[in-house]
């Protein structure tokens, strides 16, 4: 914001080499803004524009020398740069602004109190004033900030829907790039998303051949067809869906044997507890889930898709125990064309690869609070081709004696609503 009263100018500068790579152009005019996208930890120079009749600057030391500040941004939200009279520099943040906020709110309110101290009122009822005012000023602000969140979260809403009926058309649009590359077990992790509560891992060669057809095989016997959401946090049948599932129990007693499916459940529970520090126990757990889909053909005039959906709650309020708060899902045919999982709110769209993974999480380990949103997820139609995955939900507080059964939604065990 230019607050100087002459034309400015912004140069970022380039700490390598020193030189100045001018961002405005125009110059910034008195009382006009400029909106300037760049990173933390980048330096910036702002100069003062001669006067083009004069070719002079205002309240520069020297006639031929023109004033110059310096910012760098830091990792703050809503920064806002003032170039004020005289040439200052004024740096503003979220924080700044909040704590102004803050404190012209117990300013205006002392000043409340002080005037009715004025009127010969008792010292108890000036206490009682000033505190009255701060909780209405509170509350007031509270209630514009809730109809500001609730207009950006609808604003959200809406670009998300059209992001994922985007992705889900554009047959050529690739995995969203991740943010770091890491390792786990020799296996390369690609972080999407790495938020407190909102994770997102795709881990490269996660399942084997082999362990994909110990799966298809345990599931063929009890293959049916597979629900699809209905939007309202459920889920229905619904007969144009070619999809088949099947749960597979693990049968832990055979897992010394080497058998295909303990071993893979084990993996994942391993991966989950090296990606949250919340000891997941491997007992108790919901069944490994198969599920199949099959082409809609590319002629399809409404092929199916999994709508828009959270694996458990995505509502930003506590953890109840024995719920959902992370899954992994493992990708054991890839189809040629579609099939794509998008999380619309983060982003973040993962393309299959054979025999990889994706990881995400919905709980704060710390907080233990759940994700708001991020983690809705939808699966693009399978256009040609087939997918066959392996999905394993884990949830929290679960073991051999207490599995996830025992648990209804709200986070109490059937057998304790049974004792009441």
């Amino acid at each position: 914001m230019n607050e100087s009263g002459g034309n400015i100018e912004v140069h970022w500068i380039d700490l390598d080499t020193g030189d100045m790579v001018r961002q405005t152009e125009p110059d910034i005019s008195p009382g006009d803004t400029f909106e300037l996208v760049s990173f933390v930890g980048h330096a910036f120079q702002v100069r003062q524009v001669p006067d083009k009749t004069t070719e002079t600057c205002e309240g520069a030391g020297s006639p031929n020398q023109c004033q110059v500040e310096y910012f760098t941004l830091d990792s703050n939200i809503d920064q806002v740069i003032i170039v004020e009279e005289g040439f200052e520099i004024h740096h503003t943040t979220s924080r700044s602004i909040a704590a102004l906020s803050a404190l012209e709110l117990l300013q205006s309110c002392k000043d409340t109190s002080m005037r009715l101290l004025q009127l010969s009122i008792s010292p108890e009822d000036a206490l009682e004033a000033i505190t009255q005012c701060i909780k209405f000023g509170i509350s007031r602000e509270i209630r514009r900030l809730k109809e500001e969140v609730s207009f950006h979260a609808q604003a959200r809403e809406n670009l998300a829907n059209l992001l994922d009926n985007y992705t889900c058309a554009d047959e050529r649009l690739n995995t969203t790039r991740a943010k770091e590359t890491m390792h786990w077990e020799g296996r390369k992790v690609h972080v999407m998303m790495d938020r407190p509560t909102s994770k997102i891992h795709v881990v490269e060669d996660f399942i084997t051949e082999e362990e994909c057809k110990a799966v298809e095989m345990g599931a063929s016997p009890v293959l049916a067809d597979a629900p699809v959401a209905d939007g309202l946090g459920g889920t229905h049948l619904n007969e144009v869906r070619k999809a088949k599932q099947a749960s597979i129990s693990v049968n832990w007693n055979k897992e010394q044997e080497g058998d295909l499916i303990s071993t893979l459940s084990r993996r994942v529970i391993n991966y989950m507890n090296s990606a949250l520090p919340l000891n997941f126990h491997h007992k108790g757990q919901e069944d490994i889930m198969s599920i199949q889909y099959f082409e809609r053909g590319p002629d399809d005039a409404t092929p199916l898709k999994y709508l828009p959906h959270c694996d458990g709650d995505c509502n930003g309020l506590d953890f109840k125990s024995g719920n959902r708060v992370a899954a992994m899902v493992m990708y054991c045919s890839v189809p040629t064309v579609g099939g794509a999982t998008n999380f619309r709110n983060s982003g973040v769209h993962i393309k299959p690869t054979k025999y990889a993974a994706t990881f995400f999480s919905n709980v704060d380990p710390v907080t233990m609070k759940m994700d708001d949103s991020l983690m809705e997820h939808s699966g693009c139609p399978v256009v040609e081709g087939e997918t066959k995955i392996v999905t394993q939900w884990v949830r929290l507080d679960v073991d051999d004696e207490n599995p996830w059964s025992a648990w209804n939604t709200l986070g109490v065990k059937h057998s304790d609503v049974a004792g009441q």
